[in-house]
């Protein structure tokens, strides 16, 4: 059974994205909320990330221990998280218990555990997290290309937060962003699992219906640095760390998408069937892996990639990549490659469909991003008719992911 696209019977007619699979006697559910992540974080950096630690301490009455033991006694599983453009509450337990993990879902929706106390608790242990990053320079390279990458908008701030904004984070703004985001308005349920759809419908509209109304949240459009810049931090690290990224003009909806993914499994994601791969460490053994990728979001797009060399082959690793760049654009990819790539796409893809925490998770992206339901096979079907010269065609045309930006944590 395919997943399917269902309108729920609130007042804002809130979306359902719904699949029966009775092959175990387990049910999940997924309650997105759009446009309310980290992108939502405005000048306190961090914010989404402490409301969803604080929806994880259980609810006023019961407080966290309580109410994490009525879960566990049932194995039932609740939890909220936050990503770049979304938040997401989970729940998944045994059939025979969800409803009962539906009852505690809308107690934690009703009566969350807001209390300075309880907040106080939850940055401590953040900025704790923070502190021990100092020195992840992973973590530091990352944090640094984004704040180039994005300069002046929200996603240049770190999604984890600062120490500085995590401590300026008061009570009222989790407040505010709670009544905000969690609202009918924003809600999309991705269920699944040995449960029929009247029931599922039953429960949802049960939980929506006690949000607010709202209003749908807009989502900023936010452009990426369009002129190179180098960075270089100065670590006591016996590696280079070398993270770049550019621009990629393409939307959600672009009909070119399914070229930028093979082009881009060509240059960096194929593993060592990738260019970066083949020339840096194949060829040269300058690092143990190295790669490229792009991300097209609703809200922005961009490519990036990463590699840790030893700290004198630091610059000559970053030319070889500015170099492949510059090659890739200008003489674009064989008939052998694009063959290659066609190949590992359309072979893997059973892989990518095979769970069903997987086919929802496709359903829900397509409908996320405004796509037909079917986009994934068009989009296979797209790969496979893909000629050579189109192909190069379009490389060529996306000049704008050679405005490398570089953070390089060296010593």
């Amino acid at each position: 059974m395919a997943s399917e696209v269902l309108t729920l019977n609130n007042k804002m007619k809130s979306t359902l994205i719904y699949e029966e699979d009775k092959s175990l006697p387990i049910v999940s559910m997924q309650l997105v909320f759009e446009h309310s992540g980290s992108i939502a974080d405005g000048k306190k950096a961090g914010l989404a990330k402490v409301v969803s630690r604080l929806l994880g301490e259980g609810t006023l009455k019961e407080g966290s221990t309580a109410f994490a033991e009525s879960l566990e006694s049932k194995a039932i599983h609740l939890s909220a998280s936050n990503g770049t453009e979304t938040f997401v509450f989970e729940l998944s337990s045994l059939k025979s218990e969800f409803k009962d993990g539906i009852e505690a879902f809308k107690r934690l929706l009703l009566d969350p555990n807001f209390t300075q106390k309880t907040l106080d608790k939850v940055k401590t242990k953040l900025i704790g997290s923070l502190s021990q990053k100092k020195n992840d320079f992973d973590y530091v390279a990352g944090i640094a290309l984004r704040s180039v990458l994005f300069e002046n908008s929200v996603l240049a701030q770190p999604s984890s937060g600062t120490q500085e904004s995590i401590e300026s984070i008061t009570l009222d703004d989790v407040k505010a962003f709670f009544q905000t985001h969690m609202v009918q308005a924003n809600a999309i349920a991705v269920v699944g699992g040995d449960i029929s759809e009247k029931q599922t419908k039953a429960y949802v509209d049960e939980l929506v219906s006690l949000l607010p109304e709202g209003q749908k949240i807009d989502l900023p459009m936010i452009k990426v640095r369009d002129k190179a810049k180098e960075i270089i931090i100065n670590k006591e690290t016996k590696q280079a760390f070398v993270y770049f990224g550019s621009p990629l003009d393409l939307s959600v909806d672009d009909v070119d998408n399914h070229k930028a993914r093979v082009a881009m499994y060509i240059l960096g994601t194929g593993g060592f069937g990738s260019r970066l791969m083949e020339e840096i460490r194949v060829k040269r053994g300058l690092a143990y892996s190295a790669y490229a990728r792009i991300s097209v979001n609703k809200s922005h797009s961009y490519v990036t990639g990463y590699l840790q060399t030893k700290l004198e082959t630091g610059q000559e690793a970053l030319d070889i990549v500015k170099d492949e760049f510059k090659r890739f654009v200008q003489e674009g990819v064989t008939q052998e490659e694009l063959d290659g790539a066609k190949s590992f796409l359309l072979g893997s893809e059973p892989l990518r469909t095979e769970t069903l925490s997987q086919r929802l998770s496709r359903t829900f992206m397509s409908y996320y991003k405004g796509l037909p339901l079917d986009s994934n096979e068009k989009e296979l079907q797209a790969i496979k008719a893909l000629q050579l010269s189109d192909l190069n065609r379009f490389i060529k045309d996306h000049k704008e992911i050679l405005d490398l930006s570089v953070v390089t944590v060296t010593k």
